[in-house]
Parts: structure tokens; C-alpha cells; sequence
């Protein structure tokens, strides 16, 4: 077979050079304003209270300084949360069933939060730690008003800007605590794109989409093949999934005209059309036309007379075959992105960038709102490994799906998140894929808790496509979407189910 890679890119696009490195936007804010301040004083540097003013700029760019870290720490208040669950496993105790009485604790502080009522001292910690920031960013900027008026113009201006900044830039350095384990590069987990922005970007991706069909739903039209055979993959995406690429990819309030060129990469690596020909020699009837001498009875001339027949000729019988493979746009961020934007993305998706309001048909709405949960019985927790393995695991229930995600900062998926638990609960296997860990586990019919179980088939690979981590009683602990647990009685999981393997 021929095969032939397809290239389309449905509207022209216009020009823009590919996105920069990621920077933080609560980190770089502040120099910002400062510079902002810096152009201020010196388009006034003539009058007699440039000085004055340029303490001014500083004072107010200090207090929106101020407001931005505040509504950061109100974001990042989710992913403390998250934090809460581990602390309340660590506090007390050491045996297994204090810690089975420590996470139903965790749990009912988990519930708690989705109806806004946990957190507060993290909220009221945060709120001081910015106010606190902003009050002494703007006392700093009064003194170097009166340091203005004491000096030559020029020099203070030049000093009142150097020292605003770095006072600026150590304050915001010392409240980085708040952001530890998130990556430099979430300022919060909510879109700072406007609305206008965000669904213009999703509109132009649905258009490349349509584009995209309209061309297979023409493709007979505009080619000339003897048969045609299609195998092809769904159209289509989840907006959050792609606002959420373009968050982390482009942190601070970016627009389409900033994402054009993200789109037409991330379209070209979700879609793969190819046409494939095959050439069989066939024959077929063909018409002809010949001729043939006769005698004309009246003239006794020889006359030639046209006459049709049909005859049998070979032929080459081309079948086309169209193949259209989606790889899934939330497949994408592991392969795209560095570690930091994973851990954006990551977040985003979440708490939906905050905004559910966006696309109210996306099947995440209400997915991270609630996780599957179980109570493990607890004579189960008296084996010292198994407590380890589930202290461990359940520090991260309700964490997103992301493929290819191996922390709890860039979240997990099936095979990262088993990975870890092991590796924090007594064995040193690294990162494995569900493949991997099947290789290194003896296959087992009568499992017990602790062994991980297998399924093949959960999504379009070769092999073991899925793992998890059996609990006893037909149930299992994995990383679907979000992370809990799940009945191994289900018909899915029975139809797909590979077999239990134990760790050495």
C-alpha cells in the first residue's frame, strides 16, 4: 500500500512566533508596574514633583501588586486543600487503624471544601501575609518620597526606582512559600484570558475541526479512485481541555491573536489523516469500435463498415483508504509541555479555570466535584505494607486524570500514579507504564490486598492499557478520572479485566 500523509490547516493563519518561555505572572508582575512607574516619573522628570509622583506610581503599583497576590492565594486555596489531606494522615499515630480514623477525618474535610467551608485559616494566613506585603510596599514607597525631596532630582528618581524594585521583587520572593509544590508558573487556577478570548480560541479550533470534516465528507468529490474505505477516529475535543493547554502554555491574560500558532500545532498533533492506495490489476469490458471490408452488391466495390464490440482489458482498480486518527487533545499536554506548565495544566483542569460557566455541555462539569469512595474494612489495615500503600494513595483522591502525569504536582494517570504509591510505600521501581509494572509483578489468581490489578483494552494500545491497586472485596483503588475507587464487579471492568499481579 502507498500511503500518503495529508496536510490541512483549514483558514489562513496569520504569522506569529512560537510561545516563550512560561514566566510566572506573580513573580513578574510587580517589576512590570514598577517599570511602569519608572516611564511615569521620567516623562515628568521636568516638573519640580516628578519625585513626588514617581513615589506616587509606586505606592499605587504596590497596592495592585497587593490585590493580584491576594487573589492568587484565594485560588491556590484548592490545591492547599489538597496539602490538608496529606497533613491529616501525618499528625498522629502510627498504626493502621488510627490512620483508618485519620482519613475519614481527611475525607470529611474534603467534602467540606467543595461547599466552601474549609480553608480558612489558609484564606486568613494568605489574606495577612498580602496585606501585610502591600502595607509595606506602599511605606517603602513614602519613604523614598521623602528621600526624593532631600536630593537632586535625577538621582533620587533613579534610586527610588532601583530600590522599589528590589523591595518589590524580595517581598514577593518571601511569600513564594504559599506557592510550593504548584510550579513558578501557576499564579492560580483561574483563566486570566477574558471570555471574549477564551471562546473566540475555541471557536477558531471547532473551525479547523469542521474544516477538517468537510474534507472527508468531500473527499469522493475531489478524488477519482475506484473504492473507498474509511477508518476513522471521532472529531472533536473538550473546550476546557483545550483552554486549559492554552493557559499553561501562555500564562497572563492571553488572546487568540497570542494563540494562533498553538492551535495550528496542537490541531497537527491531535489529527492524523492519511490516504493509503492499493493497486490490483482487474479486467474489465471495454468498448471498441472496428472495422471490416465488405463487397457492395450493387457496385462490386470493396467498402469498409464500422462495427462496435466490446473487449477484455487489464486495468489497475485503486481502493483508497482514508484514515483519520484523533489523539485525543488531553493526551497532549506530557508531550508538549515541561514539567511546570503540566503542573498549570493540571491544575486548570482541576477546578475548570473557575469558570464552569464557560462550557456548561462539557462532560468535566461536576466531574472533580465528588470522587468514588470506599471504606476499607479495617482488619485489611494491619498489614503493615498494604496501610503504607493506602496512606500514600489516598492522600490524592479527587486529583484529576493527566495523561502521563507521575506527582502529585503535575497529577497522575494510571501507571504514574501507581508508581509512586509504590515508590512511597517500600519498593524502588521508578516510572513504569502499566506494561512495565505488569513485567515486574507474578501473575496471581487469588489476590489479596495490595496486588495490583490489570485490564487490557481500556483505550487504543497493545498490552496492558490500565492498572490499579486491589483493596479486597472485588474493589479497587486507581487513578481514573478523578482518582478513587471502583467496583471490579462493573461490566467495563470485567469485559477489559487482564488478571492480578504481585509486587516482588
Amino acid at each position: 500500500m502507498k500511503e500518503n500523509k495529508l496536510k490541512f490547516t483549514g483558514e489562513e493563519l496569520p504569522p506569529k512566533s512560537p510561545p516563550g518561555k512560561p514566566k510566572s505572572a506573580v513573580r513578574d508582575l510587580p517589576k512590570e508596574l514598577t517599570q511602569a512607574a519608572v516611564r511615569n516619573a521620567v516623562r515628568e522628570y521636568a516638573d519640580d514633583n516628578a519625585g513626588t509622583d514617581a513615589a506616587v506610581s509606586l505606592t499605587g503599583a504596590a497596592e495592585t501588586s497587593g490585590r493580584i497576590l491576594e487573589n492568587a492565594v484565594r485560588n491556590e486555596q484548592i490545591r492547599q486543600q489538597r496539602k490538608a489531606n496529606a497533613d491529616a494522615l501525618k499528625e498522629d499515630g502510627s498504626n493502621p487503624v488510627t490512620k483508618f480514623h485519620q482519613r475519614q477525618a481527611m475525607k470529611q474535610n474534603y467534602a467540606a471544601r467543595k461547599n466552601g467551608e474549609t480553608a480558612e485559616k489558609t484564606a486568613e494566613t494568605a489574606k495577612t501575609a498580602a496585606e501585610k506585603t502591600a502595607e509595606a510596599a506602599e511605606k517603602a514607597a513614602k519613604k523614598t518620597a521623602e528621600f526624593v525631596k532631600e536630593h537632586w532630582k535625577g538621582i533620587l528618581i533613579v534610586l527610588a526606582i532601583v530600590l522599589a524594585l528590589v523591595f518589590l521583587l524580595d517581598a514577593f520572593s518571601a511569600c513564594s512559600m504559599l506557592f510550593q509544590g504548584a510550579g513558578t508558573v501557576v499564579a492560580g487556577s483561574t483563566y486570566a484570558a477574558e471570555d471574549g478570548e477564551i471562546t473566540s480560541a475555541e471557536a477558531a479550533y471547532c473551525a479547523m475541526e469542521d474544516d477538517l470534516r468537510r474534507l472527508i465528507d468531500e473527499y469522493e468529490d475531489t478524488h477519482d479512485y475506484d473504492e473507498y474505505v474509511y477508518v476513522l477516529d471521532e472529531i472533536g475535543h473538550d473546550p476546557y481541555v483545550l483552554t486549559s493547554i492554552l493557559s499553561a502554555l501562555h500564562p497572563g491574560e492571553w488572546t487568540l491573536a497570542d494563540v494562533r500558532d498553538t492551535l495550528d500545532l496542537l490541531f497537527e498533533k491531535q489529527y492524523d489523516l492519511s490516504e493509503g492506495l492499493d493497486f490490483d490489476t482487474r479486467t474489465r469490458m471495454e468498448p471498441r469500435t472496428g472495422e471490416i471490408p465488405l463487397i457492395d452488391p450493387e457496385t462490386g466495390e470493396v467498402i469498409v463498415v464500422p462495427y462496435d464490440y466490446e473487449e477484455e482489458v487489464p486495468y489497475h482498480y485503486i481502493t483508497c483508504t482514508l484514515t483519520l486518527k484523533n489523539n485525543d487533545l488531553s493526551h497532549l499536554p506530557v508531550y508538549i509541555m515541561t514539567e511546570e506548565q503540566l503542573a498549570a495544566y493540571s491544575t486548570y483542569m482541576s477546578v475548570l479555570g473557575g469558570r464552569e460557566d464557560l462550557f456548561p455541555d462539557s462532560e468535566y462539569i461536576g466531574l472533580y466535584d465528588d470522587y468514588p469512595d470506599y471504606d476499607i474494612p479495617e482488619e485489611l489495615l494491619t498489614d503493615e505494607t498494604f496501610a503504607a500503600m493506602i496512606e500514600e494513595a489516598e492522600k490524592y483522591l479527587g486529583y484529576p486524570y493527566v495523561w502521563g502525569g507521575s506527582s502529585p504536582e503535575t497529577s497522575f494517570d494510571c501507571s504514574g500514579f501507581v508508581s509512586w504509591v509504590l515508590n512511597h510505600a517500600g519498593w524502588n521501581i521508578g516510572r513504569r507504564s502499566a506494561q512495565g509494572l505488569y513485567d515486574l509483578c507474578t501473575l496471581t489468581a487469588s489476590p489479596r490486598p495490595g496486588d495490583l490489578v490489570f485490564f487490557r483494552g481500556t483505550y487504543d494500545t497493545p498490552g496492558i492499557s490500565h492498572v490499579g491497586i486491589y483493596v479486597g472485596n472485588a474493589m479497587m483503588l486507581h487513578c481514573g478520572d478523578p482518582i478513587g475507587y471502583s467496583n471490579l464487579n462493573s461490566s467495563y471492568w470485567q469485559e477489559h479485566f487482564a488478571g492480578y499481579g504481585r509486587m516482588p
